[in-house]
């Protein structure tokens, strides 16, 4: 078993539940955890035996480009395309972060996190 760890990713993006947010779009930044079995990888030096970063990123940055109004939905969904893309993915974490959401008042960020499995039972 291993981590792996996306920290900071940042988008441009228009999620969100008010109609303002999916004109405007906001800062958003993604933190990922992800364990995985990459002792094949430890011992093989092959790209091909464990997550590869930048298909992660990409599977992450298809999923902020799709309009959603909720970040709990967002964060579902890409926990649920990373469980399929990488069958080797025992546990993830993801947080997601609205940066300066639209609440009335100076909010540094909104986020959620969602854990997997313990969010899919």
């Amino acid at each position: 078993m291993g981590k792996v760890t996306l920290e900071g990713i940042e988008f441009h993006a228009y999620h969100g539940a008010y109609p303002e947010e999916s004109i405007l779009g906001n800062r958003f930044t993604v933190d990922l955890e992800l364990d995985t079995d990459f002792k094949t990888a430890m011992e093989s030096d092959a790209l091909r035996d464990t997550v590869d970063y930048s298909k992660l990123y990409q599977l992450i940055k298809s999923r902020m480009d799709v309009k959603v109004k909720l970040l709990e939905h967002l964060g579902h969904v890409i926990v649920q395309d990373i469980v399929k893309v990488f069958p080797n993915t025992r546990q993830v974490k993801i947080t997601l972060k609205k940066h300066h959401p639209a609440l009335g008042g100076l909010v540094k960020y909104s986020s959620v996190t969602i854990f997997y499995p313990e969010d899919y039972h």
